[in-house]
């Protein structure tokens, strides 16, 4: 596995980019994301807007799932928010917790930079036959 390789091409998702979303770690099943809350990211009630978690999640699962090779989409996603996050900074980990060839199930925890639980997604993944250009 190339991380830098993997990096770069996920440097291409043009949203993340724009959410300003940053790739920790990579390894195959598993993916570690940084974002930086800006205002832009903030409700009318100057709280973190859940789409941008939900999309900071949703590529961490990109992140770690594709980055065993074989192109993964997901099917469907079900996401619970715990909290409002403190502040300036959001973490995603994705990790697989199970697959086989065709499925695979992800959760992505998403924390405040006080290590606060601020939102889970659970994810379901589809394998497809294609690989990766990495």
């Amino acid at each position: 596995m190339d991380t830098d390789k993997i990096i770069n091409f996920f440097a291409r998702d043009r949203y993340a980019a724009l959410a300003g979303i940053k790739i920790l770690r990579v390894e195959p099943g598993y993916a570690m994301v940084e974002m930086e809350i800006e205002d832009k990211h903030l409700n009318a009630a100057d709280i973190i807007q859940g789409g941008a978690i939900f999309t900071m999640a949703d590529f961490a699962f990109a992140v770690a799932s594709n980055a065993g090779g074989q192109v993964t989409l997901s099917v469907n996603a079900n996401i619970t928010y715990f909290k409002s996050a403190t502040g300036r900074k959001l973490i995603a980990e994705a990790q697989e917790v199970s697959g086989d060839n065709k499925l695979i199930g992800y959760n992505v925890d998403v924390t405040d930079e006080n290590n606060d639980l601020t939102a889970r997604i659970s994810i379901m993944g589809y394998r497809k036959k294609e690989r990766m250009p990495f």
